[in-house]
């Protein structure tokens, strides 16, 4: 068997897998997510564009908001289209380069999902801890100065997952257990020692999304300590930040969702373990624009009045 291991060259196009073990009810998967698809597109443009066009929410808080929309509105875009015309149409080859590719940008964006909820956090620390100062700390250049930072730790760590991913040599077969190309199930292929690339995994998720929730978590702490602190009742900041917390909650829960379905496969059937890993990806994504559109009095005032403007009178 070993000479024959030495003959065998990489593999250059790889075949999706995921769900195949449904036989002929494959096809029902593509129904929540087309339905899901449709909500975040809906949701999240509608957000965005409330944002844009009121000059009263031109403010840095919801400028942050539209941005988190973005991000989220980019995920699907780059997850569904792709995973139904896997489940629909049977399509399911693709290229090294280009799962190369997808697994870049699909982790880029979610890295920038954390790393904007930082920045809401950040936001809400100014606006409550130094509001004389609020103004200036938020002004453009000096905002700069947090954002480029984190954005070149995100390019620089998802940059060695994927290039490192991109070296190994994929002889064992050419299967994706998969719907997308995330990043443990194409390493998995590989016929190589893969501890490198684990050991890069594991360092970006600690400096990254660790990171970020370390640095959240300390800014609402404090920023609930000077709150109790003054006696003053900030209401108003207090539910903005209530409503990042919520989103941050439920992004975290999504996350050790999938890292549990990961880590007790055994307890759990293939399909239900990749569709758990697609929607923790997925549903914050439909989730966010809606509850900032609910708990944000500003913007669900204007999110009314652009839908009801929109009806025939």
């Amino acid at each position: 068997m070993e000479p024959l291991k030495e003959n065998v060259s990489s593999h250059k196009h790889f075949i999706f897998s995921g769900f195949s073990e449904l036989g002929t009810m494959k096809s029902l998967v593509s129904i929540p997510f087309l339905i899901l698809f449709m909500v975040s597109l809906f949701a999240n443009s509608l957000l965005i564009y409330v944002v844009i066009s009121q000059r009263s929410l031109h403010s840095p808080m919801y400028i942050l908001i539209a941005c988190m929309a973005s991000v989220d509105m980019s995920l699907p875009l780059l997850l569904i289209p792709n995973l139904l015309l896997n489940v629909l149409f049977n399509l399911r080859g693709i290229s090294l380069n280009t799962c190369l590719v997808q697994m870049f940008f699909v982790h880029f964006v979610g890295t920038c999902q954390s790393t904007l909820l930082f920045w809401m956090a950040l936001d809400r620390y100014f606006a409550i801890c130094r509001p004389l100062s609020y103004h200036e700390l938020m002004s453009l250049p000096r905002f700069l100065k947090f954002v480029i930072p984190l954005l070149i730790r995100n390019l620089v760590m998802i940059l060695m997952v994927v290039v490192l991913a991109g070296t190994l040599s994929f002889c064992l077969h050419s299967v994706i257990n998969h719907c997308i190309c995330e990043h443990m199930a194409l390493v998995e292929l590989a016929c190589g020692s893969t501890t490198i690339n684990s050991l890069v995994g594991l360092m970006t998720v600690f400096l990254v999304t660790v990171f970020d929730f370390l640095c959240i978590s300390t800014s609402y702490v404090v920023i609930f300590c000077s709150v109790l602190r003054s006696g003053k009742a900030n209401a108003k900041a207090l539910h903005t930040c209530i409503t990042h917390i919520i989103v941050m909650a439920v992004s975290l829960t999504l996350v050790l969702t999938a890292f549990l379905s990961y880590r007790i496969r055994n307890s759990l059937p293939a399909a239900g373990r990749l569709f758990v890993s697609i929607m923790y990806l997925f549903l914050p994504s439909c989730f966010n624009p809606i509850i900032y559109g609910i708990r944000t009095t500003e913007i669900r005032q204007h999110i009314s009045k652009t839908l009801l403007s929109c009806l025939p009178v």
